[in-house]
């Protein structure tokens, strides 16, 4: 993950230019009213971390609804244009706020000292799975001696699986770790690996269930890696000690499209659906329709509102980070973690 991230920070600067003109084609322009009213509001350039889907709908609720205008702001949602636009951008003054990883902050903060923070975790929990299909009878990290595992060739994923195998008395070295890039749903279905880490519970499970395949799948908080949040609002030191308060309208609009989320699930998606990026992502309404029934008890649960983050939790994953050999040092807690009151 160490190579990963030093080698993309540089590819993510060299794109910073061209990724900030080129935006994206969405801004609260309904809510925002002519133009003269617009210039009184706030601008805020927000970046996430892949193209638009269920994960995001209470971004583009909130927009659609004038929430961030209540707020005094104009938000621009765009789509990334590299792999880790969301914390490059915003590390380099290009993008007010991103959405991103909670392991990337830390290994950034770590082996970078790049001022980023979090400012609100959007999942409470991981996304990311251990899969296969069920013919495979994989239903535990014992059962994954002997196997072969496809990965998108990043440390987190190798650490993960070492973890998983250790905690469980498995022996880490009887599995096979192919690098299959992008390619983890193909891979797993035409046979060339037992199973993939890397594939998302709210993603291709429900991808591949409609395509007809029957998997098994496993969490790798289950088996003694820390929990973590699997997204997270992140923003500059320099913006969270001088515009809180931008930051807080931000957060509480974004509360506010979370509700209607919760609570008018099906005309939230369809704004999503309406704000899709067709052409490099186009959405599967019933996909997404199920993604929204998996991400809703992930984004908020009965202990943990919607954008909470506890120190604990940035802690657990701060040691655990260590111990796997990810980072070379231990940031504070504080440097990778601020607490926004709205």
């Amino acid at each position: 993950m160490k190579k990963r991230f030093l080698a993309l920070l540089a590819a993510g600067t060299l794109l910073l230019t061209g990724c900030g003109a080129q935006g994206a084609a969405n801004s609260n322009a309904e809510a925002g009213g002519d133009g003269g009213a617009e210039d009184n509001l706030h601008h805020l350039t927000v970046v996430l971390d892949w193209y638009p889907n269920a994960l995001h709908a209470f971004l583009y609720e909130a927009q659609e609804k004038g929430y961030f205008a209540e707020q005094g702001l104009d938000v621009d949602i765009q789509s990334p244009a590299g792999v880790n636009d969301a914390m490059s951008m915003v590390a380099a003054g290009k993008a007010d706020i991103g959405l991103y990883y909670q392991q990337d902050v830390i290994q950034a903060r770590a082996e970078q000292n790049v001022p980023i923070k979090s400012i609100g975790a959007v999942v409470q929990g991981p996304l990311n799975i251990v899969l296969s299909l069920k013919d495979k009878n994989i239903t535990s990290p014992k059962d994954l001696e002997g196997k072969t595992v496809g990965y998108a060739g990043t440390e987190l994923s190798e650490a993960l699986i070492r973890s998983i195998m250790k905690n469980s008395g498995a022996d880490p070295d009887s599995v096979k770790l192919v690098d299959v890039g992008f390619d983890l749903m193909s891979s797993m279905t035409t046979g060339n690996v037992d199973a993939t880490i890397g594939c998302l519970v709210n993603h291709e499970v429900p991808q591949l269930e409609k395509e007809g395949f029957e998997v098994n799948y496993f969490f790798p908080d289950d088996f003694g890696v820390p929990k973590y949040y699997e997204g997270i609002f992140l923003a500059s030191d320099e913006m969270i000690d001088n515009e809180p308060d931008v930051l807080a309208g931000f957060l509480t609009a974004c509360s506010k499209g979370f509700e209607d989320f919760k609570n008018s699930t099906d005309e939230v998606l369809q704004v999503l659906l309406d704000n899709q990026d067709e052409a490099n992502f186009a959405l599967d309404p019933d996909v997404e329709k199920k993604s929204c029934e998996t991400l809703l008890p992930l984004m908020e649960t009965a202990d943990a509102k919607f954008l909470s983050q506890t120190e604990a939790c940035w802690q657990e994953n701060i040691d655990w980070m260590y111990d796997e050999g990810l980072i070379s040092a231990k940031p504070e807690v504080s440097d990778v973690m601020a607490t926004i009151a709205y």
